[in-house]
């Protein structure tokens, strides 16, 4: 942290970042509650993991005991909660990481974890809008017998272009700049529809499990069939330790993949400025909401692996294929309907964060400031809506969806260990600050959440790692050739020399 204003480390402070929210021209609306973000935070966790990457963790890397990679995933996520948490309702600004590393460790930080989440958000825009895409053709090709082209059902499917995908996201981008509440009025029915499917798949799937399916629960270990060089994960490079598929350590190879699943509380971290009262209301919506869809998803994938054996699993619609594969095509298409709807907030959402993440970006100066200019009518940041909502779905007509997840996921677990070790340092800098909720045990949970981010990001493939440090080098030329220059708090600092 440093209090020079012409440092790259230079912090902003926490009521300089509130007084920023009340300039009429780049202010937001504040019309969420603490429901609307608990619904925000259902709507986006339970969306891709559940209804897709449950069929690859199990059949690729954990079998049964998928169950238990979402246990450790959602206890990693947990610790991250506790600190998002206190700092979402510390300083209720739109930005989420962002503005978290701005007011504590500082402006290069910042500007780096910002660059890194607005990867995050667009590559999981783009990967939920794939995913969607998939369990539309399915419903398609299923109940009314059509198909898409294959040159149009995107690299998953063996084609160019993603037809479905591209056009989803095109619509997300109407819907978010029209306004907020709009978005968690859709999100709220949204949410009802697939809690009851996957109400449904508990409830109805219990019938049909098979206890062989179970046996072995954690399958005998494999070597994975990558090998070495950059396909290996990270930490067989650096501590020479073999992984493998199945097995116990397969499980944490499974958990760094569909840790995807759970990002969705840090989406609700980014709407804090919309937010009514977001010092009682951001702790509940975080907490609340990850609460609810860890223990949903736990049940959904027993009673999934369960029914059908992990081995034969769709690694597409892992849900439904189990219900056809006991032969009941109801429940196998109210499935895929319900996921077909579902995935459709998660995409909204993380289309959500990642605007609010550049809206903050380009308020600071970090970014063109013309980009945080807010709609006269709507109070959206329409300009940066719309640019990332367009290239976002020409991203996702393109996309491959295993190899973006695992982009995603070191970007997030990248931005929790940012998070953790701010609140370690606010709490040294700033413990005046008033604290609506406090992450409890400082320093013990960030230390152990910033070491189980670290765990999970070593797991992933050393080919992620490269592209992440080619996304982040890119970034940190992109803030000496700009962002630098054009800061707010730059400016400030310069004039004060001067």
């Amino acid at each position: 942290m440093s209090t020079d204003l012409n440092s790259p480390f230079r912090t902003k402070s926490v009521e300089q970042s509130i007084r920023d929210t009340e300039e009429p021209e780049h202010a937001l609306r504040k019309s969420l509650s603490a429901w609307d973000l608990t619904v925000f935070g259902v709507g986006v966790i339970i969306g891709t993991g559940i209804f897709v990457l449950t069929g690859i963790a199990a059949r690729n890397n954990a079998g049964p005991a998928t169950a238990l990679a979402f246990v450790a995933a959602g206890i990693v996520c947990a610790l991250a909660a506790l600190c998002y948490a206190e700092f979402a309702s510390t300083v209720p600004v739109a930005g989420s990481a962002y503005t978290f590393a701005y007011a504590s460790i500082g402006e290069l930080p910042a500007w780096i974890i910002g660059w890194d989440l607005v990867l995050e958000f667009a590559l999981g825009t783009a990967v939920v809008a794939v995913g969607w895409s998939g369990y539309v053709r399915h419903l398609m090709q299923t109940n009314l017998g059509w198909d898409m082209p294959v040159a149009l059902s995107g690299p998953d499917a063996g084609g160019t272009f993603d037809l479905l995908a591209f056009l989803l996201i095109l619509a997300l981008t109407a819907v978010l700049v029209i306004g907020t509440k709009l978005s968690a009025r859709i999100t709220a029915i949204v949410v009802a529809i697939k809690v009851t499917v996957v109400l449904l798949v508990i409830v109805a799937g219990l019938f049909f499990i098979k206890a062989d399916n179970y046996s072995p629960f954690i399958p005998p270990a494999e070597p994975q069939a990558a090998g070495g060089g950059i396909h290996a994960p990270l930490v067989q490079l650096l501590f020479g330790y073999a992984p493998t598929n199945f097995g116990v350590m397969g499980i944490f190879t499974a958990a760094s993949l569909i840790f995807f699943a759970f990002i969705g509380f840090d989406v609700v971290a980014t709407a804090a400025e919309e937010t009514k009262n977001p010092q009682r209301d951001m702790p509940r919506g975080i907490l609340g909401s990850l609460i609810i869809c860890t223990v949903l998803y736990v049940a959904v994938t027993l009673v999934v692996t369960g029914m059908q054996k992990y081995t034969e699993m769709s690694p597409t619609a892992p849900l439904a294929e189990a219900f056809k594969s006991v032969n009941q095509p109801f429940f196998s298409g109210a499935i895929s309907l319900g996921a077909a709807v579902g995935l459709i907030t998660v995409s909204m959402i993380l289309l959500l964060g990642q605007t609010r993440v550049f809206f903050a970006m380009s308020r600071d100066g970090l970014l063109p400031r013309v980009f945080s200019v807010t709609h006269p009518k709507y109070r959206t940041p329409y300009r940066a809506t719309v640019l990332l909502g367009v290239v976002i779905a020409v991203v996702a007509g393109f996309t491959s969806l295993e190899k973006l997840a695992e982009l995603v996921n070191i970007g997030t677990l990248f931005a929790f260990v940012i998070v953790a070790l701010g609140v370690i340092i606010m709490r040294r800098t700033r413990p005046d600050l008033h604290r609506a909720f406090r992450t409890p045990w400082v320093p013990l949970i960030p230390i152990l959440s910033i070491a189980a981010s670290l765990w999970l990001m070593l797991n992933l493939p050393a080919e992620t790692w490269i592209r992440f440090g080619i996304w982040m080098a890119i970034g940190i030329v992109v803030y000496y050739a700009y962002g630098r220059g054009h800061s707010r708090l730059g400016r400030v600092g310069r004039d004060a020399t001067f």
